[in-house]
């Protein structure tokens, strides 16, 4: 019924669908150049050849998928790859990252005919769903054009699983329309079968097999000679509401930290001169990076606010808080930092990553925290306690390190999906 329901909204709410988009658009969340790909119309030719396709909402599941994308490169040299985002900032991200034999397009709006102008120009032989974002109309129509579908590092947090269950009938044809369930953990594919995924297994996490972030040497070592020996620590993917905590944090750590500079990558760097401004509101001394504003010696905030430059960061601040993870619900990605070897601190929020953030909090590689004032005295510990850094990041290291494997189990399970999928069109 429900299922029924948003198909019939979804096809006769096409004005509200375009004050959405139009919405959208003058906020800066669409790509005006490539807006058109929204509404399924491709902005390439398809690909001689087999093609798989794989969806990720947004950048965290669109990073996880990288390794996975690799391998099929690597491993089956008569594919191509079409990879699927619905965020700018991903998009971005995946054109800087994806190799040859590789693209991106925006994933259509979720209605039947975007969707079918998407599926009938594209023809995918295999489609991957990363995670957890499942839009009905898409999930259908690919399933009725005969396409096998897998979902990949299956994520169903708790929160998700008990929405779901209002809706039973809905999430049971939707999962039935995958030939199967690649969980991220067991917990994940013990909800899955409950809602009635059919075929699921758990063979490994792909969050645990990124390794390192990437990084320009040249910018790191530009900056490290700004910085110049001072003491710093970084919050790392913040959300709105968090980055007036890190300004908080730092005022009460400077006093007894003089010359101390506080790093926040924002999640979203399109919000850099709104942090800015609050900061500055604040009485503090704010650099933006966008902007190219050097780290001044009297500089006590330097907002990072650019794509793909995370990496560096790390590599700056061996201390790191992670973000989305103290307002907010969900937390971020803390093995990007464990990579890195850094001391890692955390929010109560961290139901997405679950299972990483508990291994890292037994392996002494990271320490959760509940408020402002908590997060004051883990980072004063960690800036007047050199040794326990080093002790917490070798920690977080060799758990991330013990992790690491998921990928070769992940491409075993897919492998049977390659070679049993039909002659390209």
């Amino acid at each position: 019924m429900m299922l029924s329901f948003y198909r019939m909204f979804t096809s006769l709410g096409a004005p509200l669908i375009a004050i959405y988009l139009s919405r959208r658009l003058k906020k800066g969340k669409e790509d005006p150049e490539r807006f058109t790909e929204r509404l399924g119309i491709a902005s390439i030719a398809r690909p001689n050849g087999k093609l798989v396709w794989i969806h990720a909402a947004s950048v965290g599941e669109a990073l996880s998928m990288l390794k996975v994308i690799e391998q099929i490169l690597k491993k089956y040299n008569d594919w191509s790859v079409l990879v699927t985002t619905g965020t700018v900032t991903s998009a971005k991200l995946m054109t800087d990252r994806l190799g040859e034999r590789a693209f991106h397009q925006y994933v259509p709006v979720d209605r039947v005919k975007y969707v079918r102008r998407f599926l009938e120009h594209w023809q995918p032989d295999l489609g991957i769903w990363a995670e957890s974002e499942f839009w009905p109309n898409m999930v259908i129509e690919t399933r009725a054009s005969a396409i096998p579908m897998i979902v990949l590092n299956g994520r169903m947090s708790a929160k998700s699983f008990t929405r779901w269950q209002q809706y039973p009938s809905m999430i049971r044809q939707i999962l039935m329309s995958f030939t199967a369930v690649l969980a991220g953990s067991n917990a994940d594919a013990e909800r899955f079968e409950k809602l009635g995924a059919k075929n699921v297994s758990a063979p490994g996490n792909l969050k645990y097999a990124a390794g390192p972030l990437p990084v320009d040497e040249a910018e790191l070592n530009k900056l490290k000679t700004e910085i110049s020996g001072r003491q710093l620590w970084l919050a790392a993917s913040t959300h709105p509401g968090e980055d007036a905590i890190v300004g908080k944090t730092h005022m009460k750590l400077e006093p007894s930290h003089k010359g101390l500079l506080s790093i926040i990558v924002p999640r979203h760097p399109e919000r850099g001169p709104e942090i800015a401004n609050e900061l500055i509101n604040m009485g503090l001394k704010v650099s933006l990076r966008s902007k190219a504003q050097a780290i001044e010696p009297s500089t006590q905030i330097y907002i990072a606010d650019t794509m793909g430059e995370m990496g560096i960061f790390y590599r700056l601040a061996k201390i790191a808080f992670i973000g989305k993870s103290l307002i907010g619900n969900g937390g971020q990605n803390p093995l990007e930092a464990a990579w890195l070897e850094s001391a890692i601190i955390f929010g109560p929020r961290m139901e997405n990553f679950e299972d990483i953030s508990t291994a890292l909090i037994n392996a002494g590689g990271a320490k959760q925290i509940n408020d402002t004032s908590e997060l004051v005295g883990a980072v004063a510990d960690l800036l007047d306690g050199p040794d326990n850094i080093k002790k917490m990041a070798e920690g977080a290291m060799g758990e991330a390190k013990s992790m690491a494997g998921s990928i070769e189990k992940v491409m075993s399970a897919l492998e049977p999906f390659f070679t049993n999928a039909g002659d390209a069109p």
